[in-house]
């Protein structure tokens, strides 16, 4: 009877699975994406919502948990994280994190970015992994066209679509560059083997983070629409943050149109769409992506499912 309960239970990982990686009408997918209740910490209470973790030196951390699967089950909470750079963290932070257990936190920032902002601040316990994927070039254009000081030359690095069109290209970086798909893939596979909490960034949460939960949300059986939304919910964990840089670059007169950044600060949806074009176009679609591009096998993603998904 048990090797019964574990066949089925494999058969029925790989066919949502299957169907979290588009073979699914839209109309099938659930409506419920948020848990009814908040997960319990050690060290904190949630504010108002069920995932996101609120610090004072961080402002985009959140638990991947919560979020429904095509068949009724749940992702669920304390066993991924998300955040944006570590490096900020204070003291009550640090007693924040040693709650949630983790035992790894995986770094995706470049040597140019740790350099500039700092090696993370982490609590005992949770082994730092640096797994640089490149922004390809993101970070320095955005100190070089701020650094200038120059609005003519901030106008013709960023005006006019360009800001956006280069975040369309450090997208398609994700699926383009060999580099940058091995370390997805080796993230991925450490989701899976882990046993104790874990937690990955980059700088500002919301890029190489948020494409990686994209992927991690969809293998495990979550539709496309909820895992588009946590991938959105950047924009409002970020937002007042962000719009004070603007302003403190606008009174410090480093940029007389801060406005210029705005499409480098967001995440939005045809820079998500941009990467899945690309893996359409490379490898017939994000399942392909993910089995010729990244590597995974059927037996890597059973294991994100039976990790994740309660």
């Amino acid at each position: 009877m048990r090797i019964t309960r574990t066949r089925t239970r494999t058969a029925t990982g790989l066919v949502i699975s299957a169907l979290a990686l588009g073979t699914l009408p839209a109309w099938a997918a659930p409506t419920e994406t948020l848990a009814p209740t908040a997960p319990r910490y050690a060290s904190h209470a949630l504010a108002d919502t069920v995932r996101h973790i609120p610090l004072q030196g961080a402002v985009n951390v959140r638990d991947v948990g919560g979020y429904r699967t095509y068949d009724g089950e749940r992702v669920g909470y304390g066993r991924v994280f998300r955040a944006d750079a570590l490096s900020k963290l204070t003291d009550a932070d640090l007693g924040t994190l040693a709650g949630l257990g983790l035992k790894k936190v995986i770094d995706f920032r470049v040597p140019a970015e740790v350099q500039y902002d700092g090696a993370d601040r982490l609590p005992a316990g949770a082994a730092p992994v640096s797994r640089p994927i490149t922004d390809h070039g993101l970070f320095s254009q955005l100190l070089a066209a701020i650094g200038s000081k120059d609005p003519v030359k901030q106008e013709e690095m960023l005006g006019n679509g360009r800001a956006a069109a280069f975040m369309r290209d450090v997208y398609r970086t994700f699926v383009t560059d060999s580099a940058n798909r091995a370390q997805f893939a080796a993230t991925l596979r450490d989701v899976a083997d882990s046993r104790t909490p874990l937690l990955y960034h980059c700088t500002s949460g919301k890029d190489r983070t948020g494409w990686t939960t994209y992927l991690l949300l969809r293998l495990v059986g979550v539709p496309d629409r909820a895992a588009v939304g946590d991938y959105l919910a950047s924009n409002t964990y970020r937002a007042a943050y962000d719009a004070r840089l603007r302003e403190a670059l606008k009174q410090g007169g480093l940029m007389q149109n801060p406005d210029l950044i705005i499409p480098l600060q967001e995440v939005r949806t045809d820079y998500l769409g941009t990467a899945l074009d690309e893996a359409a176009k490379r490898y017939g679609g994000l399942q392909g992506y993910l089995t010729k591009g990244l590597g995974l096998d059927a037996g890597t993603i059973l294991k994100l499912r039976a990790r994740l998904v309660d």
